[in-house]
């Protein structure tokens, strides 16, 4: 198998899972963690780690983290298919289902002026145009048409505890003033009681 021994490296981000194989001569198919898998296609070598014990028991393709080099990767229907160097058939394929696919933050392809990768953004601060700080950007959610921040912030109950809360805050530009990654804030055009 073209499976090498590494470890993963300092800045890699999950990016994926492999489904299943792909037809008959080694492919595998892919479930991306984004609607986009720029980095995935761009991508020379895939960081794989074993799946977790309990989604997939007796799995031994593997431990630790392997590497392997892509021969091609393409989109195809609503998923990514890949050949890696090494596998040619069917059944070492199946072996690797449900494998972690990790790359280097530093691999992927340079955004576009006002595209950001979602990893970029969690972690970012939030403030309105007043200054207020409405929280920390935890995650984000694709509600169809657009983006969605998932921002935690803390709450003060009704007996003067605090709690985690979370708001949502579009993520357009209509509310969106500016996102300014090397500065870990985003300025947003949006109200604390929105």
């Amino acid at each position: 198998m073209g499976l090498i021994a590494a470890s993963l490296p300092a800045d890699a981000i999950e990016v994926g899972r492999i489904l299943d194989a792909w037809g008959v001569k080694g492919w595998v198919k892919v479930m991306p963690h984004s609607t986009d898998p720029e980095a995935l296609l761009a991508a020379k070598f895939w960081f794989l780690q074993a799946p977790d014990p309990k989604f997939r028991p007796g799995f031994n393709a593997f431990t630790g983290t392997a590497s392997l080099q892509i021969d091609e990767v393409k989109i195809h229907s609503d998923s990514v298919v890949a050949k890696f160097r090494g596998i040619d058939d069917r059944t070492v394929a199946e072996n690797l289902r449900g494998t972690r696919i990790f790359l280097p933050r530093s691999s992927f392809p340079a955004a576009s002026k006002d595209e950001f990768y979602w990893v970029d953004l969690i972690g970012l601060n939030v403030v309105n145009r007043e200054g207020v700080t409405l929280g920390c950007v935890r995650d984000l959610m694709t509600t169809g048409p657009q983006s969605v921040l998932c921002v935690e912030y803390s709450a003060v109950q009704e007996d003067g505890s605090t709690a985690v809360a979370e708001r949502m805050i579009p993520f357009v530009s209509v509310f969106i003033d500016n996102v300014d990654i090397a500065g870990k804030i985003i300025t947003v055009d949006w109200q604390p009681d929105y």
